[in-house]
């Protein structure tokens, strides 16, 4: 029986977020159904915003678990593939062994619990004629059972099951079980050993990123969103971050060599938990603002295959460390970063020479930092109070920008100066413009809807409302959208001002034009809205730029041969660029310009579409001819929005790539454009959908 028709029909859900509205939609989608049902459920860019297509544009990360596998399969056996993806691995091991004969003892099972990548892993299996060498599974690998799924333990794992943090995708929980239940006594494993290093840094940039407290020292415009004795009311989460470090690197100063922290053997059952002391001496004088971790993966028992996640001021470095000078840092991908554990505060100061006591622990699911002076006082232990909002950094990052304070701040008091005893809503979950509005105007009654933070939005006003000098009985959080007031009954007078930075927590890494929800909130409103009510921001301009982005481009590009084996499949499904069909685009994606490996601006920013929040939500559209003001290569634009707080456009919130707080949308080409004349041009045209919330975007070159 082929792989194709070995399991029943299922069915499985997909979760997606409604850009208009926030809420969460589950989208079904059934196993078993025709080739048609299989591109209608996959074509909705399911899987075009994960980093599948990323990995496998990784040629040396093919290459190596390529090489591992052929050289530890060494007869014909039962390889298990936990989180088989496209079935790369699958294929790999199925190959190896054909060379040995005695068909009837290969077998490879391939464990994919995403049933919309399993539906893709099929075609991919029968575009190869590898089907009837690869049996599919539907379940996650702790629902496999020897004896019932398949007849015999695996004597080989291959996995790449792999985050940037390396535990975040449940790698330790997933070879717990499966040397417990599906893998017979000393098995082989692909990949064998991973290691993980970290290296002591300073960065202004970084500090920017955590310590709101220490940045709002040096800004007197009144506003305490961190007062005096709740320095850590506002906070990040204890966490790794990753984060393409390299992007930073002339920001950065290194304050250690890097060190050797665990090592995680694939091939033997891990604890559960772990943790390590060691002696770190500072190479120089400085305060040490994060620690900078990245992993080496070890692909075969005798360590000749190896690959890094390093940063790139590694690759080669001047201490002759061997172990740091190791492939795969070379080339920008996306799938795999750096990641960053911020220490609390303003940091850990140094001194060269001087020992740092470091600590490392880590559980089933990450790895955690402690740093101690030489005096033994742990840096990550200040007792600043409770942290009541947890945000991402680069909100952090905003609520400490001076500039982008002062804008909100002038045009605020611009609009309070002409009301008297108003009622404002602000609409969305900014803290901040409630803390401005109920401190600039002490007539004012404000409902914050807070549909993200809620309850813990409530918690921070009131420990911090003393410290701004208002009071709480002005001001209402309700704690879910705005629209809701008239459910509640909470709206007794008309609306003086509506207001929104925007900002929707939990919303911080999607496209820039998904904050248009305010649009949407604003028109759901508009029946209690004054006649002359402020609406702030009053527009949104979506802005775009010519793009030379090699890097980005080469990750999304499209597939053909992966060590021998045709994706050319998958490439619709992924979001791919370059080499489509006719009239068909890759989709949109959200990425931090300023991240996105080597870059560099081809035109000049121009306006493509406005939204005009002062009426209710429409369709729209833009169409703009993008003349280049250099020569180069152009692989596609960058989008965001630019907020503008007043009608006079004299004050204006960008969240373009020279702010690097914010993701920009990246529409890539299916085919690179060079620019060779100075009259060259390409076209750009956007459509926004009132109803769904989403914007198309289309470009078009001169043949």
């Amino acid at each position: 029986m082929s792989a194709t028709t070995a399991c029943p029909k299922t069915r499985a859900f997909q979760l997606r977020r409604n850009p208009l509205t926030g809420d969460s939609e589950w989208i079904v989608v059934e196993e078993g159904g025709d080739r048609q049902e299989l591109e209608e459920t996959t074509s909705k860019n399911l899987l075009a915003t994960t980093s599948y297509l990323d990995m496998l544009n990784d040629s040396y990360r093919n290459w190596a678990f390529r090489a591992a596998i052929e050289k530890t399969i060494k007869k014909p056996c039962h390889v298990l593939d936990i989180g088989a993806g496209t079935g790369l691995l699958s294929m790999m091991a199925a190959r190896t062994m054909v060379k040995f004969g005695e068909a009837s003892k290969a077998k490879v099972s391939a464990c994919e619990s995403y049933l919309p990548m399993g539906k893709l892993m099929r075609r991919v299996l029968r575009e190869n004629q590898m089907e009837k060498k690869v049996k599919v599974f539907h379940k996650r690998s702790d629902e496999l059972l020897v004896g019932v799924d398949f007849q015999s333990p695996a004597e080989v794992l291959v996995s790449e099951i792999l985050d940037s943090e390396l535990l975040g995708e449940g790698l330790i929980p997933t070879l717990q079980q499966a040397h417990d239940m599906l893998l017979a006594k000393n098995p082989q494993t692909v990949p064998y050993r991973a290691t993980t290093y970290g290296q002591l840094v300073e960065s202004p940039f970084l500090w920017k990123l955590h310590d709101l407290f220490s940045n709002e020292i040096n800004l007197s415009d009144g506003i305490h969103l961190t007062p005096a004795g709740l320095e850590r009311v506002i906070g990040i989460k204890k966490q790794q971050y990753a984060m393409h470090c390299t992007a930073m690197s002339r920001e950065i100063r290194l304050l250690s060599e890097p060190f050797k922290i665990f090592e995680f053997d694939f091939w033997k059952k891990p604890e559960s938990h772990g943790e390590i002391e060691m002696s770190i001496k500072a190479s120089g004088d400085g305060n040490v603002i994060a620690v900078i971790s990245w992993w080496v993966l070890q692909l075969d028992e005798e360590g000749s295959i190896l690959y890094s996640t390093a940063p790139r001021w590694l690759n080669c470095p001047d201490n002759g460390m061997v172990e740091n000078c190791i492939p795969g840092n070379e080339n920008w991908c996306d799938h795999w970063k750096q990641c960053v554990w911020f220490i609390s505060g303003a940091g850990l100061p140094v001194s060269k020479d001087k020992l740092v006591l470091f600590k490392a622990a880590y559980d089933e699911i990450k790895i955690s930092y402690h740093l101690k002076c030489d005096d033994q006082t742990c840096c990550n232990n200040f007792n600043f109070g409770n942290c009541l909002l947890e945000l991402s950094p680069e909100r952090v990052a905003v609520y400490g920008d001076k500039d982008w304070r002062l804008g909100f701040i002038n045009a605020m008091r611009n609009t309070l100066n002409v009301r008297s005893a108003p009622l404002c809503i602000v609409a969305d979950d900014s803290v901040f413009l409630t803390i401005l509005i109920s401190s600039l105007s002490k007539n004012t009654n404000i409902i914050s809807s807070f549909p993200g933070l809620q309850e813990n939005g409530a918690q921070y006003l009131r420990a911090i409302a003393y410290s701004n000098g208002f009071s709480m009985d002005r001001v209402k959080v309700i704690g879910k959208r705005a629209s809701y007031l008239f459910t509640d009954n909470l709206i007794q007078q008309k609306v003086d001002f509506l207001v929104g930075e925007p900002f929707y927590y939990g919303n911080e890494g999607a496209l820039p034009w998904q904050n248009l929800r305010f649009w949407k909130e604003r028109t759901l409103l508009d029946s209690i809205l004054a006649e002359d009510a402020v609406i702030m921001p009053c527009k949104g301009i979506l802005k775009v730029c010519a793009m030379s982005i090699p890097d980005l481009w080469r990750s999304r590009c499209s597939l053909k041969k992966v060590e021998g084996f045709d994706h050319s499949v998958v490439n619709e499904t992924l979001g791919a660029c370059g080499d489509l069909p006719p009239m068909l685009e890759g989709p949109c994606l959200p990425y931090y310009i300023w991240q996105c490996g080597e870059v560099e601006e081809l035109s000049e920013i121009l306006p493509l579409m406005e939204f005009n929040f002062l009426e209710p939500i429409h369709t729209c559209s833009g169409k703009i001819k993008i003349e280049f003001s250099k020569l180069g290569i152009c692989h596609g634009f960058a989008l965001w929005i630019d907020w503008v707080l007043d009608n006079k456009k004299s004050l204006i919130v960008s969240t373009g790539p020279t702010s690097r707080y914010w993701k920009q949308g990246v529409k890539l080409l299916s085919k690179p454009l060079v620019v060779e004349a100075a009259d060259s041009f390409a076209e750009i045209e956007a459509f926004f959908d009132h109803s769904s919330g989403e914007i198309t975007i289309s470009s078009f070159s001169p043949s």
